[in-house]
């Protein structure tokens, strides 16, 4: 291999991105716009549920139950004043998602300690929301309820109402439970391997069409030089890239950086390099961009989007689904960003999932060389 070929074609590469300033401004903008638009609009939290309180009782025991509701940052309280009629109405227009009815005979049930049922209305289009946030509301009737019953043995003179089971809950990495932190690392790698992907999946092809392939074949540039000076400039381009990412995620949206640095730095070129190798191998297969282009976007977006653990849980897909993720090197590099940025943990925890990404990238890179050397031959 020779260094001045190789150096020739990296330069003839990085003045073609160069003078693209559109492509150029599109790739360094296309992350943080993803970034900034994912991150402020993609959340998992739910929170401020919007509830219709119905409350037949109209007693100072109802009004406190419908209190506990209004002053939880869990729930925003639409009406108070409401009948089923509205609750209803509220959850077809997808207004309301939580109707709560207070029986009539609420408070007399309760100053005699007998059970009393409270009813939830919930809109389960949204099935996961649904359940949220119906956990929330029992766990918020559950400690109301267990506050009445310790007031009437008080008062009885029975002592302090003590439940059989304590629990204590601590959350580790994420004290605050919000969804950011777990999303925007995982959208880097889906940002990585989308970019590097469609913009290395049109460089061969483009020589092809442009007619400048013949040019080069004419050259003693061999295959691999011809390889690895394309892959240099756009590696340079996604790392980049990878910089905005990390930029944007600690700075604008606070996501803690918990692990080392260069491990991360480490973590990322591997995976850049092989989606760069990915993206050129279809090039390379393909003579035409737009197939190219197509082909990118199936391979890259989808598998990264949805079978990488970035959003949807892999424990909770078909097993021949969470079978198909294992050769997915997207779920590899979003289990190491997310074990790197929010847990801190070093090589001797995510060296499986390096070592995938290494064995990948190899793999990759090898296919492609090979293909390249039959287009050339």
């Amino acid at each position: 291999m020779s260094y001045r070929r190789f150096h020739a074609i990296f330069r003839k590469e990085m003045l073609h991105i160069m003078r693209d300033w559109r492509s150029l401004m599109m790739a360094l903008a296309v992350p943080l716009l993803l970034l900034l638009l994912f991150g402020y609009a993609l959340t998992l939290d739910v929170d401020r549920i919007p509830t219709v309180i119905y409350d037949q009782s109209h007693t100072q025991q109802s009004r406190e139950l419908a209190n506990r509701f209004s002053g939880s940052r869990y729930f925003e309280i639409v009406s108070r004043q409401g009948g089923y009629a509205e609750i209803v109405k509220g959850i077809d227009r997808s207004k309301v998602l939580l109707g709560v009815v207070i029986p009539r005979d609420f408070a007399r049930h309760v100053e005699s300690g007998e059970a009393v049922a409270v009813q939830l209305l919930l809109d389960g289009s949204d099935s996961n929301t649904a359940s949220i946030a119906a956990g929330y509301a029992e766990s918020l009737v559950l400690a109301y309820s267990t506050e009445l019953r310790e007031a009437q043995l008080i008062r009885r003179g029975s002592g302090k109402f003590e439940p059989p089971i304590d629990v204590r809950v601590r959350v580790l990495y994420n004290n605050e439970m919000k969804s950011r932190n777990f999303i925007v690392p995982g959208l880097i790698a889906v940002i990585l391997m989308i970019i590097a992907a469609l913009l290395t999946s049109l460089t061969v092809a483009r020589e092809w069409e442009n007619g400048t392939m013949e040019q080069l074949l004419s050259t003693p540039v061999r295959p691999s030089e011809l390889l690895l000076g394309k892959l240099s400039a756009y590696f340079l381009l996604g790392m980049a890239d990878m910089t905005i990412a990390l930029i944007v995620g600690v700075g604008v949206f606070g996501v803690p950086l918990r692990g080392n640095m260069l491990l991360l730095i480490f973590c990322s070129a591997l995976f850049l390099f092989g989606a760069l190798c990915w993206g050129i191998f279809l090039s390379t297969v393909t003579r035409s961009q737009l197939l190219a282009y197509q082909l990118s976007l199936l391979s890259s977006f989808l598998p990264a989007f949805l079978l990488s653990g970035f959003i949807f849980a892999i424990e909770n897909m078909p097993w021949i689904i969470q079978q198909f993720t294992l050769i997915v090197p997207a779920r590899y590099f979003v289990s190491i960003l997310q074990g790197i940025f929010l847990k801190g943990v070093g090589v001797q925890v995510v060296w499986g999932q390096m070592l995938f990404l290494g064995i990948y990238a190899t793999l990759v890179f090898t296919l492609a060389n090979r293909k390249m050397r039959q287009k050339m031959a």
